[in-house]
C-alpha cells in the first residue's frame, strides 16, 4: 500500500490527543487492569497517558514495524510478550487495515484491545475505539510533526516586500 491511497488528512495536535485519550479513559475507568501493553511506536504515548489516568504502573510493549512513513509494508515482529493478555489493556494509537491488529490479537487473545482512532477495515479487531475515521484518511500524529514559522497571510498572498 502506498501513500497515494490517502485522499484525506486529519492532523491531531498534542492537546487533541490528550483530550481524546482522557475521553477513552472515561470509558475504561471502571475496569481493573493488571497492566498495559503498548503497540510500538504509535501506542507508546497513549499508553503513558492512559497509565497515568487509570493509575496503572505496569507497562510492557509489543514491538512491530509495519510502516515506512505513509507506506505500509510487511510486518516485522521485533518483540513479543510472554502471556495471553488476560487482564491486560492493549493499546495502539490507530487500527488501520488490521494487519498489525490481527498479529497482536493472535499474540494476546485475552487482552482488552483499545485504540484512539479506527478505520473501517481494522475496527472489528478492537474492543473499543474513540474516533472512527475514513479508510482513505492519513492521520498526522503530533510526534511526527515539527513546529515551523508560517508567514503572515498578507505576505503569502502579496509576496514579501521588505
Amino acid at each position: 500500500m502506498t501513500a497515494n491511497r490517502y485522499q484525506q488528512h486529519f492532523t491531531v495536535s498534542w492537546d487533541q490527543l490528550h483530550r481524546d485519550v482522557r475521553a477513552l479513559c472515561h470509558q475504561l475507568v471502571e475496569r481493573d487492569f493488571k497492566g498495559i501493553v503498548a503497540i510500538t511506536r504509535g501506542g507508546l504515548i497513549p499508553a503513558a497517558l492512559i497509565a497515568r489516568e487509570l493509575n496503572v504502573r505496569l507497562i510492557d510493549t509489543v514491538c512491530i514495524k509495519s510502516y515506512d512513513h505513509m507506506d505500509q509494508g510487511g510486518l516485522k515482529v521485533m518483540k513479543k510478550v510472554e502471556h495471553d493478555g488476560d487482564g491486560w489493556l492493549l493499546i495502539d494509537d490507530l487500527v488501520d487495515t488490521g494487519k498489525t491488529a490481527r498479529v497482536v490479537r493472535d499474540m494476546l487473545p485475552k487482552a482488552h484491545f483499545v485504540t484512539i482512532y479506527a478505520k473501517p477495515e481494522g475496527r472489528p479487531l478492537v474492543d473499543q475505539c474513540l474516533t472512527e475515521v475514513a479508510q482513505d484518511c492519513w492521520i498526522q500524529f503530533p510526534w511526527d510533526m515539527g513546529i515551523a514559522y508560517v508567514e503572515p497571510l498578507v505576505d503569502q498572498v502579496r509576496g514579501s516586500s521588505t
